[in-house]
């Protein structure tokens, strides 16, 4: 993130989104900001706020996709929220906060994960040794039998010289009395490892090379798996229960006898070993420091159907009794607030927050003024037409054309997509948008659907075979399409 400039920030953009340069400018500029502020001195570097962005298009236009594709090239912690799943204070359901705590696990799992693969060879020595251990266990001294009863043993002489006249001089031995050690089932606790013979060490080799081989996979051994307390599964709303769950799991599992022996293979058990090794190399406390540092400072929040909390003024009761609070409760975040987490305080000072929606009931001006000034970049993002289409369809590094001809290929079935078949498809799809709700670039999967739906079916009998989609072969299998005016019959 911190070499690509925004021209080449749109470039990697364009490799999966087609058109809305002024919405990729737009976002290039903030995430090119981002990087610029790390680089100031402290003293200026705190008053410096990201610029929020909002969003206004149609749906399937790629309002998503921009800000999805710009978290992922950033590696920034990034989720998406509806607005429409909050409700202000006071109401039964999700408060806004917990937008913060998502991104926060978001960024937790991120960091640990980077950290994971960091000790993933050391991981593997101990995981080696541990299957060693229960393949070929170090031979231990034998421990006498012993007598129940105490341990008498000697530890020096002793004499009493008293003054004179009153006795005899008195000398004795002094013994030390203790009681033996035993364990739950009544035998001695074991000696510590003997030294191992040249003998033990060739053949500790042989099966590490053995190991190392995959020939003791299938080998069953029994090995100790840690049982996390599962609490029942309760649904919880609001801001005080939501981490209830894990804490109490926690707490649970803080106590002892979580422990339960299991036969497993070999391989299994490799698995279960690494994981516990990897999990003891982390430092759960760094973790946690780093996860709350890359969402405070580069954390990305897209808050997606904003509109549907835009209440109009002359509307009032029934559905629209919460929105204007959502817009009042989500105003603090936006602005700036130390939320409460499970892993510590976190501030939202200087997170990024994209908004979006079609704005095709209400308009952005039906917001409150407060939050409308909180989102100070406004970007309209343009409909799509037969030509966007016919680029969707081939440009872009995951083209709906070359996910279909990999799915099919999967069942040695190769297809191919003539021009004028893809270009009867934009057309088509643009068509049924103009005549019914416009969909956005979500009507090319319908249509696609629609003509490979036979093929689809079909494909694990017919194969191996090779099928070209042409012109007529779109117009016989979308000929209801074709002719039909109602075409609301045929696709959503």
């Amino acid at each position: 993130m911190k070499e690509l400039t925004p021209r080449e920030i749109v470039a990697e953009l364009d490799k999966y989104i087609v058109g809305q340069k002024k919405a990729k400018r737009a976002v290039a500029v903030a995430l090119r900001n981002r990087t610029r502020r790390l680089k100031l001195e402290d003293s200026i570097k705190e008053d410096i706020t990201p610029k929020n962005i909002l969003m206004i298009g149609p749906t399937g236009v790629g309002k998503t996709e921009i800000a999805r594709r710009l978290a992922k090239l950033a590696g920034s912690p990034f989720i998406k929220v509806e607005a429409t799943k909050y409700t202000e204070v006071g109401y039964v359901g999700r408060d806004v906060e917990s937008m913060i705590r998502d991104i926060m696990s978001v960024g937790v799992t991120m960091v640990k994960q980077e950290m994971q693969e960091s000790v993933v060879s050391e991981a593997e020595e101990h995981t080696e040794e541990a299957l060693l251990e229960l393949l070929f266990p170090k031979k231990r001294q034998k421990q006498k039998e012993k007598q129940p009863g105490p341990i008498v043993r000697p530890v020096g002489a002793f004499s009493l010289n008293p003054e004179e006249g009153s006795g005899p001089s008195i000398m004795g031995t002094a013994i030390q009395v203790g009681i033996p050690i035993f364990d739950k089932k009544g035998k001695s606790k074991p000696e510590e490892p003997r030294q191992e013979t040249p003998e033990d060490i060739a053949s500790r080799e042989r099966f590490r090379e053995m190991l190392r081989a995959g020939k003791l996979e299938d080998k069953v051994v029994e090995i100790s798996v840690n049982q996390n307390f599962q609490l029942p599964g309760i649904e919880m709303m609001g801001s005080g229960f939501e981490d209830m769950e894990s804490s109490l799991s926690g707490i649970f599992n803080s106590f002892g006898g979580n422990q339960k022996r299991k036969r497993v293979t070999v391989a299994r058990a490799r698995e279960i070993i690494m994981a516990e090794e990897i999990d003891k190399l982390i430092d759960r406390e760094k973790v946690n420091d780093e996860a709350k540092q890359r969402v405070e400072q580069t954390g990305i929040i897209f808050i997606d159907e904003i509109d549907k909390i835009a209440a109009k003024g002359e509307r009032g009761g029934g559905q629209d009794v919460s929105r204007e609070g959502v817009q009042r409760d989500i105003l603090p975040i936006v602005e700036g607030a130390t939320v409460n987490t499970k892993w510590g305080q976190v501030n939202t000072d200087h997170i990024l927050f994209i908004a979006a929606g079609a704005f095709n009931v209400s308009k952005p001006s039906d917001l409150i003024p407060e939050l409308q000034g909180r989102f100070p970049l406004r970007v309209e993002l343009d409909s799509l037409g037969k030509e966007d289409f016919l680029r969707i369809l081939t440009e872009p590094k995951n083209a709906l054309t070359k996910q279909y001809m990999e799915l099919l290929k999967t069942e040695n079935v190769e297809i191919e997509f003539t021009d004028d078949a893809i270009d009867r498809l934009a057309g088509l799809a643009a068509e049924v948008n103009s005549k019914l709700e416009n969909i956005g670039a979500r009507r090319l999967h319908t249509i696609m659907e629609a003509l490979l739906d036979e093929l689809s079916f079909d494909a694990p009998d017919i194969a191996p075979t090779r099928v070209v989609i042409t012109e007529q072969y779109v117009n016989e299998k979308l000929i209801n399409l074709v002719k039909d005016q109602d075409l609301g019959k045929y696709i959503l």
